[in-house]
């Protein structure tokens, strides 16, 4: 394991996380944000950067610059509070904690913890958000990777049952209003749900309440798996997802969620998701259903998912 002082994009400011397996690359001058995370020794990047948005702090309004990021849901102008300013970190024996200084008028204090696994890509990442107002704030920390362009994005769907009398639902899905089902990017199977990033995306967003605990995304010979957590007594924001994908013609963000609490001062709401990384793979020749599960099922037992 080393963890290390290093430049990244035009910052000169930034740590890097690496085991024999791994590397990460997390900035110090803005954020809290995971920039960079490949594959070694001879991956690249899977998260997507924004190029003419590298190397610069200190705007005054928001920039997305790329890489993973902290927000706050419900979406509403808090949630784009800019994060340019330096971050504080403590730097931990497998990864770092980061914390940005709270503003007013939000008053909201962001914790992001990374920690890389000694002996595999697996990094955890641990969101919170803490009410260092006077007054309450309602809240759920949201955890947004931005993968890198031209990637497939597999999301696993409940098994299919037969009905019978009294069947209850047992799926959540909500839509956003310009997304489009008939949009040849989406697949909709009874397995899986897969979404294309193109160059020619127009925006498409869907919110699940997932309880298949993982998603996938292959990109740049590499397939990352996020893994995402679900709280059956909590509710989520946006008519209860704790998963939201979203896709335009610049790349594709993998979403997770907190549940949503109201803090009274001092209080914090968070959560935690894991990645994963396989190199050096091949793409799925099909889409059938059939051939996209014989592909993905060995990585997925790998991590004793099913």
């Amino acid at each position: 394991m080393k963890i290390e002082k290093t430049a990244f994009g035009g910052w000169t400011n930034c740590l890097r996380i690496a085991n024999d397996h791994a590397e990460l690359v997390i900035t110090l001058d803005v954020g809290p944000r995971v920039i960079s995370y490949q594959h070694l020794p001879a991956g690249k990047n899977v998260l997507k950067t924004n190029a003419d948005e590298l190397g610069k702090s200190g705007e005054d309004v928001y920039i997305a610059r790329g890489g993973h990021r902290l927000w706050l849901a419900p979406e509403n102008e808090r949630t784009y509070f800019p994060d340019n300013s330096p971050v504080t970190h403590e730097l931990l024996p497998d990864g770092v904690r980061l914390e940005n200084a709270p503003a007013a008028p939000w008053h909201i204090k962001k914790t992001l913890t990374v920690t890389l696994s000694e002996h595999s890509p697996e990094v955890k990442i641990e969101h919170r958000a803490t009410n260092t107002g006077t007054a309450p704030a309602t809240l759920a920390t949201w955890g947004v990777t931005t993968m890198e362009a031209g990637g497939l994005e597999i999301i696993p769907r409940p098994p299919m049952a037969h009905h019978t009398r009294n069947t209850p639902p047992d799926r959540l899905q909500v839509l956003w209003p310009y997304t489009d089902t008939a949009d040849e990017r989406w697949r909709w199977g009874r397995e899986f749900i897969t979404l294309r990033q193109t160059a020619h995306s127009s925006p498409t967003k869907l919110g699940l309440q997932h309880r298949m605990k993982w998603i996938g995304y292959f990109t740049r010979s590499t397939l990352f798996v996020k893994l995402v957590e679900f709280d059956e007594s909590a509710t989520y924001p946006d008519y209860g997802c704790n998963f939201e994908t979203f896709s335009n013609a610049t790349g594709l963000q993998i979403e997770t969620l907190s549940p949503l609490r109201t803090l009274a001062p001092g209080e914090s709401v968070g959560h935690s998701e894991s990645w994963h990384l396989f190199g050096n793979i091949p793409e799925p020749h099909s889409l059938k259903e059939d051939a996209l599960s014989d592909w993905i099922q060995p990585f997925l037992g790998r991590l004793g998912l099913h």
